[in-house]
């Protein structure tokens, strides 16, 4: 089965427990005996992957999560429902939290990324330049690129603290990994949209049998 979850600057492929990502501008002609089972958030770059591969299908339809949320992105649905208790994840550009419990989506917030948080304090001269990853976050910052990696840190792992308590944390994303590390009670996992995609071919009985 080979998946694809198209972003806004990049899609990701997922074949037999492999991850691989292609920009856009260069998306490579995959096997035609392949069908490729994709979610997108980018109109845009769905239509390059039709007019790349004649062999598509849009699982969008077949996703429903019992949520309340409005207007919950198709790659978060996804990954939750990879998830019956936990809160999921997901460090890019921005940062996603999802709270499920017993199969239901209690909710969610949105944070800027660690890049995005970078970007923001470009902006200000003074504060422009990159983060320090391994500032000591038990002590006050003594110098002002410890500040701002702090500040941008400290407030990323406080709200999913307060949200998470002691339930599982599941990480995904580009700096899932890293974020991971701040919690006892986390596991990282770059597959879990992935597995959501998976459940949900699966469940449908959607999987085209060449």
């Amino acid at each position: 089965m080979l998946l694809c979850d198209i972003g806004n600057s990049y899609f990701h492929f997922f074949y037999k427990g492999r991850i691989w990502r292609e920009e856009s501008n260069g998306l490579t002609k995959k096997n035609k005996d392949f069908t490729i089972y994709y979610i997108s958030v980018n109109a845009r770059n769905e239509k390059k992957l039709l007019e790349s591969h004649s062999n598509c299908l849009n699982i969008e339809k077949f996703v429903k999560l019992d949520t309340i949320y409005q207007g919950l992105g198709i790659d978060r649905k996804v990954a939750c429902l990879s998830i019956r208790n936990g809160v999921i994840v997901d460090s890019g550009s921005a940062i996603t939290i999802d709270i499920m419990q017993e199969g239901i989506h209690l909710g969610g917030y949105i944070l800027p990324g660690i890049e995005s948080y970078r970007r923001l304090f470009a902006n200000i001269e003074t504060l422009k330049m990159e983060f320090n990853l391994d500032v000591s976050l038990n002590s006050l910052p003594q110098n002002t690129k410890d500040a701002v990696s702090y500040g941008c840190l400290k407030s990323i792992i406080l709200t999913i603290q307060d949200v998470s308590k002691d339930n599982y944390i599941y990480f995904t994303g580009g700096d899932g990994k890293f974020l991971s590390r701040f919690f006892h009670n986390s596991i990282y996992d770059n597959t879990l949209i992935f597995k959501g995609m998976t459940k949900i071919v699966n469940e449908n009985h959607i999987l085209k049998v060449r």
